[in-house]
């Protein structure tokens, strides 16, 4: 049951636009922030019907590659402090990369630094992977997850 939302009046930012790209400058494996950011964009928000993106949840600034390590890391920031929806927006952004870049990247999402009251519980969280398992396996979050991610009414 739910008794409102948590922020009831997010700040909606303007869509950008699309950069087109001709072809891959990394070669096959290699991804960069821009790819990256154009894959995870669009996830909309667990509470809004608003884009990540929309609301500045996420940008293309937050996003960093580390080629010779193999490492991805996202920072988004929640809309509030007390986000309770920022583990869900983890989640999502996880398997959103989990289907779309090579396995051999190791992913990291955290919340930016002093974004939320829970900070280094929610990070702790969304990089465990038994924990992340755990929550997935949970068919209402999982569905959840699933309409945040292919939710077409963006």
């Amino acid at each position: 049951m739910t008794l409102g939302l948590i922020n009831a009046n997010p700040i909606v930012h303007a869509k950008k636009e699309r950069v087109a790209r001709t072809e891959d400058p990394h070669g096959d494996d290699a991804v960069d922030p821009l790819e990256i950011y154009d894959f995870v964009r669009d996830i909309r928000d667990p509470e809004h019907p608003y884009s990540l993106e929309q609301l500045s949840v996420l940008s293309e600034e937050s996003i960093t590659v580390d080629e010779k390590l193999g490492r991805i890391l996202i920072t988004f920031t929640p809309t509030i402090q007390h986000c309770s929806m920022a583990t869900v927006i983890g989640l999502c952004l996880r398997v959103k990369l989990q289907h779309c870049f090579p396995p051999h990247y190791k992913v990291d999402i955290k919340v930016s630094p002093g974004s939320h009251a829970n900070e280094e519980s929610v990070n702790k969280q969304l990089n465990d992977k038994e924990r992340v398992a755990a929550a997935l396996e949970n068919p209402n979050l999982r569905q959840l997850v699933d309409e945040c991610l292919y939710s077409n009414e963006l």
